[in-house]
């Protein structure tokens, strides 16, 4: 794709990035097939080839209108275009740059934008967000059908492993997350449940938080880098101690900490140590990979024999972790039944089910409909935000894997 970008871009570092993706496009249509929001809507702007002529027109200096707002607001950023693509566009990041102009260009109205600034500000706070959700809990049968769907019922928490002064082999950082902690605590104690029993102590570093992703995908994003900042603060020492990965258990903190090399990239003060976070950074997958032998032979109680697996967007496009999930899960023992449509975008998208609700709650319809047909015992994911959307959708059981992995260990 031929561009001219306009001087307002041309030379800048989001400009030469946006430049080189563009001219990697050779409209050939391939991603449409696998977008989500072009499924439902077969509008070729509400497509990655659509979207992207747009960013392309506005970059080139083209005026920029609610319409194209609108157009890119409704991508999921599932970036199951990039998998599909054979010239290996990287769209996610053309249309993080999109979106940052767009949003210092179109005014939003005022709802939207009192919205989106509650968001940032409640949802990464875990000081903020934790007493919500736990007020939201309480009163959650007399809450109104939607906004019931967020709160998920309060879980009787696993306990977590007692600290030993021998027998760890290794030391691993877990990234709690912001709003796991809160609505699911259990993923990350059964994650450091399963890793004990593998020898791996796990650090969780209090002055850690929201990987940043939240705001990033809201517009915010020199917020999103502080938090960025924040959480290379609060491990560096634990890095420079010798912890062997950074864990993340869920797939859209993780895909976010994978690109902290890149986002700092220009930070002449974080940008080394936020390439050393990117290398070290690991889906639990990926971790518990190196463990396979071992997990096997400590996986023996099971009462779930067979599962239907959604693999969340981020695992699968942005992190590139496919199969693995279910090679472990089946060393167990676990019959892993994948969807036909495992490829597609459950609707969750960190805060898209919030500001793009009809979109969200028709992906997830349709996902839970091909995740039935497979008439498991119980749905399993691997992020947060897919588990708590895809149950608001179901009574089936819907877990993290990990949490299955936990029970065939603990009982």
């Amino acid at each position: 794709m031929q561009t001219q970008l306009a001087d307002f871009i041309r030379n800048t570092a989001d400009g030469n990035e946006a430049d080189e993706i563009l001219r990697k496009c050779v409209h050939c249509g391939f991603c449409t097939a696998t977008c989500p929001t072009y499924q439902l809507l077969g509008d070729e702007l509400d497509g990655p080839r659509g979207r992207i002529y747009l960013m392309k027109q506005m970059f080139e200096g083209a005026s920029v209108t609610r319409s194209t707002q609108l157009h890119l607001d409704r991508c999921v950023t599932c970036r199951s275009c990039e998998t599909t693509c054979p010239s290996g566009v990287q769209y996610g990041r053309l249309v993080e740059i999109g979106r940052q102009h767009v949003e210092a260009t179109v005014e939003r109205p005022f709802g939207q934008r009192l919205l989106r600034r509650l968001l940032a500000t409640v949802l990464p706070s875990a000081a903020v967000f934790t007493p919500i959700m736990r007020l939201g809990q309480m009163v959650r049968p007399v809450l109104p059908p939607k906004l019931r769907d967020k709160v998920p019922p309060r879980q009787r928490l696993l306990q977590w492993p007692q600290a030993r002064t021998t027998g760890y082999k290794h030391k691993m950082l877990l990234l709690a997350g912001c709003v796991q902690p809160a609505m699911l605590p259990n993923i990350n104690i059964a994650t450091a449940r399963v890793l004990d029993a593998l020898g791996v102590q796990t650090i969780v570093e209090p002055e850690a938080g929201c990987c940043g992703a939240i705001r990033l995908h809201l517009g915010y994003r020199d917020e999103s880098l502080d938090d960025m900042r924040r959480n290379i603060d609060a491990w560096w020492p634990h890095i420079e101690g010798g912890v062997e990965a950074i864990v993340v258990n869920a797939s859209g903190c993780g895909a976010t900490v994978k690109e902290y090399g890149h986002l700092l990239r220009d930070d002449p003060a974080y940008a080394e140590k936020a390439r050393r976070v990117t290398e070290l950074a690991r889906d639990v997958a990926e971790v518990l990979g190196d463990f396979e032998a071992e997990l096997t032979e400590l996986g023996r109680r099971r009462g779930v024999h067979t599962v239907a697996f959604h693999p969340p967007c981020t695992l699968q496009h942005g992190l590139q972790v496919r199969g693995l999930v279910e090679r472990l899960l089946g060393a167990l023992g676990i019959e892993v039944r994948l969807p036909a449509d495992s490829h597609l975008c459950c609707g969750s998208a960190g805060t898209y089910s919030i500001l793009q609700p009809a979109l969200a709650y028709a992906l997830r319809d349709r996902k839970l409909d091909s995740l039935a047909a497979l008439e498991p015992q119980m749905i399993v994911s691997a992020n947060v935000g897919c588990i708590a959307h895809l149950q608001s959708g179901t009574p089936m059981p819907v877990a993290h894997w990990i949490e299955l992995v936990e029970h065939t260990i603990y009982g």
